[in-house]
């Protein structure tokens, strides 16, 4: 069975790659998984002239092959204004890999992953859609109407996977949408880097967050939590992994507050960096008031033993809510240093967690969701490869 796969993910050209080209977040670990599950998969993606070697991570996997589409460039209302000339210019390689397939998988929110959508409804063809936005709480109009698609079509041939958690369904009205977590953490990795933490002996306390650097995200609670975390009489050091358009106003804070030794940004690194970064700390921090899906990098962090500090957004509840950290009511600097100060000084407290926080993991491997993920389409789909062994 051949499988294509409609996403907005920018990749670019990359000679260590054996498809050519290469991305950078968890989207190639995913979609390597799922390649295994197919005979064929293509991916539709946009291609960047310029690569973005800072954290390149090339795409690959079983008979995994890239078609580029032409960049769409913009933000908000630029982007919109310009995509009926990008559909128009990029249209027959979207509807020649839509025919060649015989199912497609469309992530969405974005607007190439609608694309892919509607092709697979209009052709027919079995379709998987794989929600990753905060599905309990739409704030546009389009994220609405992305729900309100699968609502609508879920069922038989289409397979309708809303990422996050929760005890009941997602959706009230089509029982046939199911959870689905996310991670990109393999079984290896989730023993190599599963340890149990205890606090240093010495005053000093290293924090960290993982993100993409945006204004939502929590880095400016946190730096502002180490002005009241300094009264406190422990030596406090943040670290800030990840780049993206709050990053220089970030910068520019941590040395208005005085900051500027106590708190080290790092900007996007590899996969790996992320990891060993986690194994220096010992406490992660993120107070975000974004709308979440299933935040992968939480799950980093909970492999790594860390306690986690922050909020009651999307699937974090059930995450935290089993003893692996705090979880912040009101998110504000000050609610930050006081979950923070609540774990560092009680020893005994933050090892139970660091426990909790490494089980609590190993039940998300990636060889686990590639499991959910082929059993729902099996069910649905039939075989999806002619050998017997689907990986």
């Amino acid at each position: 069975m051949k499988l294509a796969v409609y996403s907005h993910k920018p990749c670019w050209r990359s000679d260590e790659s054996p498809t050519g080209y290469a991305t950078h977040g968890g989207f190639p670990f995913q979609m390597r998984a799922i390649a295994g599950l197919f005979n064929e998969t293509v991916l539709v993606l946009p291609g960047r002239n310029s690569p973005e070697k800072s954290g390149e991570i090339p795409l690959s996997g079983h008979e995994l092959r890239v078609v580029p589409l032409s960049l769409l460039y913009g933000h908000d209302m630029e982007r919109k204004l310009r995509f009926p000339f990008w559909l128009l210019r990029n249209m027959p390689s979207l509807i020649r890999e839509a025919v060649r397939c015989d199912a497609i998988h469309a992530p969405i929110p974005g607007d190439i992953g609608t694309v892919g959508m509607l092709l697979a409804l209009i052709l027919q063809k079995p379709l998987f859609v794989r929600h990753c936005g905060n599905w309990l709480a739409p704030r546009t109009v389009a994220e609405r109407f992305w729900i309100w698609s699968m609502e609508r079509f879920a069922g038989g041939r289409n397979i309708m996977l809303a990422t996050g958690g929760q005890p009941q369904s997602p959706s009230a009205s089509n029982p046939n949408i199911r959870w689905i977590f996310s991670t990109s953490l393999t079984e290896d990795e989730l023993r190599r880097i599963g340890s149990v933490r205890s606090l240093p002996e010495c005053l000093s306390v290293k924090l960290i967050i993982v993100c993409r650097q945006e204004p939502d995200k929590g880095t400016d609670l946190v730096l502002r939590s180490l002005i009241p975390l300094k009264k406190m009489g422990r030596d406090f050091h943040l670290d800030v992994v990840g780049d993206g358009t709050a990053l220089l106003a970030l910068k520019k804070m941590a040395l208005e507050l005085s900051l500027a030794q106590q708190v080290t940004f790092h900007g996007k690194v590899t996969h790996e960096e992320v990891l060993e970064l986690l194994q220096q700390a010992h406490l992660f921090c993120y107070p975000t008031r974004a709308s979440e899906g299933f935040p992968k990098v939480i799950l980093e962090a909970l492999a790594s033993g860390l306690p986690v500090v922050t909020t009651r957004v999307s699937v974090l509840p059930e995450l935290i809510g089993s003893g692996c950290g705090v979880l912040i009511e009101n998110p504000n600097p000050g609610a930050v240093a006081d979950a923070v100060d609540g774990i560092v000084s009680d020893p005994e407290n933050y090892q139970r967690m660091s426990l909790q926080a490494v089980d609590t993991a190993r039940s998300y491997s990636l060889e686990q969701w590639q499991a959910c993920i082929g059993e729902a389409l099996v069910q649905s789909w039939g075989p999806l490869r002619t050998n017997a062994n689907a990986r």
